[in-house]
């Protein structure tokens, strides 16, 4: 027998939670003393080990978290490959743009997976969706304005930050359609795996710094690891099961006004008032947004608790 499944209210909290810990990961990204590939790298590496206990944990308490079907695996190796690519270029582009600047291009992601659960999981957009999310977009682009700076590499990283998107975009995809067949326990562990597989060795091709030096440089990786990839994408990946993948995506957009935050406190990052302002916009875009009745697209149906 299934567990009944958790409030919208309750998995629109777990989201916002996620939203707030991932916000972090720019700062420890900044603060990390190995490259950028083998940040990401770690993080997921540190991770795995915790979500794989998790995962067993779920099993022996009567959870079937393994997913039996090829098209399931073939899901969550692209979720694996779609979060290595989103970490590597979302790392790339804090480094040569503003935190603002990266979050808020990575959170183009509400773009593409408006459009990819419209063609893929049918989930079709209501006027009331399309209100918010062009109100939510312009707070996020008044956010963004005031720490853009002229010159190349602020470009190179804008357009990594785009790229981001991308691959998250495809990311979100692929775990609303796992949350609706496997458990998140599986759905975290696996992608996490794959994703830290894929990053080693490119970390290693680039030729970057790979073990940290420091105490210091480990406890960052750590909490990188622990806050924003083991609690932060796993309350992210359990909301999904509840919450539709176009609401989900835009109400991520909370973790831009959060790093940005972060960014103006430790790093002087400019924070305006055009850049309050399009927090409040942003705000105003996921309540506008947000479902009626919060159910999710019926792909989620049968899916396992956790």
């Amino acid at each position: 027998m299934l567990p009944k499944r958790p409030s919208a209210r309750t998995a629109v909290t777990a989201l916002l939670g996620g939203a707030l810990l991932i916000a972090l990961a720019p700062i420890f990204v900044r603060l990390s003393e190995v490259g950028l590939t083998a940040t990401a790298f770690w993080r997921l590496a540190l991770a795995t080990p915790i979500l794989l206990a998790w995962d067993l944990a779920h099993r022996a308490h009567g959870g079937a978290a393994l997913c039996p079907n090829v098209p399931e695996l073939r899901l969550l190796a692209l979720a694996g490959f779609c979060f290595a690519g989103d970490l590597a270029s979302w790392h790339i582009s804090i480094a040569m743009t503003s935190v603002a600047n990266a979050t808020l291009l990575a959170n183009a992601a509400p773009i593409f997976v408006a459009a990819a659960a419209w063609l893929w999981l049918h989930e079709h957009p209501s006027a009331r969706f399309a209100g918010g999310l062009a109100l939510a977009c312009v707070g996020g682009v008044l956010l963004g304005i005031e720490s853009a700076a002229a010159g190349h590499r602020q470009v190179v990283g804008d357009l990594f930050g785009l790229l981001t998107a991308v691959f998250y975009a495809g990311y979100m995809v692929a775990v609303k359609v796992l949350r609706g067949r496997c458990a998140t326990s599986m759905v975290m562990a696996g992608s996490s795996l794959i994703g830290a597989v894929l990053l080693l060795p490119l970390a290693l091709a680039l030729g970057e710094t790979v073990l940290p030096i420091t105490i210091h440089g480990w406890a960052i990786l750590i909490a990188l690891a622990l806050l924003s990839q083991v609690c932060g994408q796993g309350l992210i990946a359990w909301a999904l099961g509840t919450l539709t993948a176009s609401f989900s995506s835009l109400a991520l957009l909370t973790q831009t006004a959060a790093a940005a935050a972060l960014a103006w406190v430790l790093f002087g990052e400019a924070f305006t008032v055009l850049q309050s302002f399009g927090i409040a916009l942003v705000v105003a875009g996921i309540v506008i947004a947000r479902d009626r009745d919060g159910q999710s697209h019926p792909l989620a149906s049968g899916e396992r608790g956790v």
